[in-house]
């Protein structure tokens, strides 16, 4: 298993050296469609408003800062940065916690499941900080600056609702949901108005999200026992009594569960070096609570409506997917008519008016030169950083070394997202300016974390591979004061490796390949990081806030933070024009275009399988439609009556019923969705059935027999 990673690992690394290209994810495929999820990095808890036509994201920065993010779009496929809410938690709650300092931190803590309204010319951005109670940030534009208003109290995974009376009320509580009404001025609880409203048992959950819809109040929130879900409430009055529905479960997008960490040490120990970690494997089919399953909703001018909805991807943690919503009997549904509860990988862009004018892009520039007078946007500080102790000098980041007792107590550690589902991370180390003790590199913030780096010891340098759970590898280079460090990363398949390279061409691997689990310590996905501390010091962390203690060390450098990605190039994905196969994941069978008319499987080795019975091209119709001809000359793959086992049929004469969304799966995966039905076509990988299109979407797995595996015919 070891020598398939670092085999792997090393046709990465030679991909992206040989491609050069910079090209970041972005669900906008360029031809009417997008493909989730929206980013390929983090954004927990998200939660969407539009003003006028313009849409704005609001999501989970936990203990980081720049913090409290807030996002821009024209057509909720593509977004830019507006703003953060804060730089400095200082300016917010000035706490030891929040700096890393006096042995306090705040991982797995701090900002979450923020609310973003806006009303009367003002944005609200309302947000729990762990132990500080609820606060609240207003500007009157959402590039800024914000005002910060602590209201304290406990009132946590919330909504916001501006009635039309005037009165603004907490939505909030988990199973038993509660509402609290505010004061005018936010100054504030109005004392004696908390109440029930929804009692215990209703099959309620969190983080939810309030609406007045013609009249009627709606709570949507997320659920996550047994499985992960979003459920909704309605009533006629705010009060209730309310009725409760399910309105998306069990969608995973093919995606795996997240594998756990076991037998971790309660308090503060777990961040100590030493520690032995578990990374518990999830079950095979799994869907746990890594399902769609919390966000909000909005309509568009056009009378449209959307959710943006949380999913779990695995080492890239939570991140975010865009729902069409569907009214049933009064009910806004997540998914598509004839397949409700259920969310496309792949569909069309939101009818908003100012699609057309948008041009693909990422949301963030994420390599940086550091030419520039201020870090890219996309950097984010492990906690807060002191600002006397690092600065952009002469086109290269400058990080001084502070004590530490390990990476992830050291301070100004610079930071951003892990990019799925493949990506590197590269840049150039200068340790001239090392002293004794002095430990500076590049590093993957999770549990358990590692990193690759030099360490400085008396007039010795060496490179080191830190692997929290398993030890150190040492590699002797001594004589080098520049050197070229890489992260590689498989997001999806939760592993990474490191290497490093003395002419920034020939890469060499070092230490083990790591797992990389979500978990729910650090709370986060895996993070890119640049470090520099010393660890020879002790009394760890006594330095002032000002950074003046005179145990500190030396300096290192950074240039050239290059962030690739080989799959951000989707165009190849979509194989129009081409003749292909189909081979079913669950049992590797090739769909067959049977003579007598209709679809079914062709077992490796048989007649069929190599045969042109097993070939289809793909004919583009427009926005990601497609029709499949079968080579065998007999017609085009055309669904009859309502789907059922038979019903996948081949036609001479292509109708409406012969067009199918394809389904982006990644990695030559897809799957074909039905135009007429909004459902998948697939068989059972055991019974023997012929193709039906009666398959709701993918298992966690890709083999309940709805997921294709492409190959192109030459």
């Amino acid at each position: 298993m070891k020598k398939f990673f670092l085999s792997l690992s090393l046709y990465i690394c030679a991909t992206l050296c040989a491609s050069a290209q910079t090209k970041s994810w972005t669900a906008d495929n360029g031809n009417g469609t997008y493909t989730n999820p929206l980013f390929y990095d983090e954004f927990s808890d998200p939660d969407v408003i539009r003003v006028g036509n313009d849409y704005y994201l609001a999501g989970t920065t936990m203990h980081c800062t720049p913090g409290l993010v807030i996002l821009h779009s024209k057509d909720l496929v593509n977004w830019d940065l507006a703003s953060y809410c804060f730089e400095r938690w200082e300016d917010v709650l000035p706490d030891d916690k929040f700096r890393l300092q006096n042995g306090k931190q705040v991982y797995g803590q701090g900002v979450w499941a923020p609310v973003i309204r806006y009303n009367n010319g003002t944005f609200y951005v309302f947000t729990n900080v762990n132990g500080n109670g609820l606060q609240l940030f207003t500007s009157n534009s959402a590039k800024g600056p914000w005002k910060h208003h602590n209201l304290g109290g406990h009132i946590y995974d919330l909504s916001v609702l501006f009635d039309d009376d005037g009165k603004v009320w907490a939505i909030h509580g988990y199973d038993e949901v509660k509402v609290t009404q505010f004061k005018p001025d936010f100054s504030g609880y109005v004392e004696g108005s908390e109440r029930v409203i929804i009692p215990k048992g209703s099959a309620m959950g969190e983080g939810h999200h309030a609406y007045k819809i013609n009249g009627k109040y709606y709570i949507i929130s997320a659920e996550y026992s047994p499985m992960g879900r979003s459920q909704c409430a309605r009533a006629d009055n705010l009060f209730g009594p309310y009725e409760t529905t399910v309105v998306s479960a069990c969608e995973s997008m093919g995606t795996k569960k997240f594998p756990l960490i076991g037998n971790v040490p309660r308090g503060n120990d777990f961040m100590k070096d030493g520690v032995r970690f578990k990374v518990n494997e999830a079950g095979n089919n799994e869907l746990g609570c890594a399902t769609v399953h919390q966000g909000g909703m909005l309509q568009t001018p056009s009378g449209e409506w959307w959710a943006v909805s949380m999913l779990d991807f695995v080492a890239v943690g939570r991140t975010v997917c865009l729902v069409p919503v569907t009214w049933h009997e009064g009910w806004p549904m997540f998914g598509l008519e004839g397949n409700l509860g259920r969310t496309p990988r792949t569909w069309f862009k939101p009818n908003t008016g100012n699609e057309a004018a948008e041009t693909p892009h990422a949301p963030y520039e994420r390599c940086d030169d550091f030419n520039g007078k201020k870090l890219q946007r996309v950097w984010q500080w492990n906690h807060e950083p002191i600002d006397s102790k690092w600065t952009l000098k002469n086109g290269r980041l400058r990080l001084n070394a502070m004590p530490a007792e390990n990476f992830l107590w050291a301070r100004n550690t610079l930071t951003q997202r892990c990019i799925g589902p493949v990506s590197s991370a590269t840049v150039t180390l200068y340790t001239k300016n090392l002293k004794d003790g002095d430990v500076a590199g590049l590093g993957l913030i999770n549990l358990p974390y590692a990193w690759i780096g030099v360490c400085k010891d008396g007039n010795h340098k060496c490179l080191r591979f830190m692997q929290q759970s398993t030890g150190t590898v040492d590699a002797d280079i001594q004589a080098y004061d520049k050197i070229y460090l890489r992260v590689t990363g498989d997001y999806d398949e939760m592993w990474a490796s490191f290497s490093y390279s003395v002419d920034g061409k020939s890469f060499t691997d070092i230490g083990d390949t790591l797992r990389l689990p979500y978990q729910l310590k650090t709370f986060q996905g895996s993070r890119y990081s640049l470090f520099c501390f010393n660890k020879t010091q002790d009394n760890m962390l006594t330095a002032s806030a000002k950074g003046t203690d005179k145990r500190m060390g030396g300096y290192a450098e950074f240039d050239d933070f290059i962030v690739e990605e080989p799959m951000a190039d989707r165009s190849a994905n979509l194989p129009t024009g081409k003749v292909i196969t189909l081979e079913n994941k669950a049992n590797g069978t090739r769909m067959w275009g049977m003579k007598r008319g209709l679809c079914h499987s062709a077992k490796k080795g048989s007649r069929e399988y190599d045969s042109k019975d097993c070939m289809f091209k793909v004919i583009d119709k427009g926005q990601g439609k497609v029709m499949l001809e079968c080579m065998n000359g007999m017609g085009y793959m055309t669904i009859s009556g309502l789907g059922l086992s038979g019903d996948v049929r081949l036609v001479k004469e292509p109708t409406e019923a012969s067009l199918f969304m394809w389904q982006d799966m990644l990695r030559g995966d897809c799957m074909l969705m039905s135009l007429k039905n909004h459902r998948f076509v697939g068989c059972s990988p055991d019974m023997g059935e012929p193709y039906s299109t009666q398959f709701a979407g993918a298992d966690p797995n890709r083999k309940n027999g709805c997921v294709f595996h492409f190959n192109v015919v030459e």
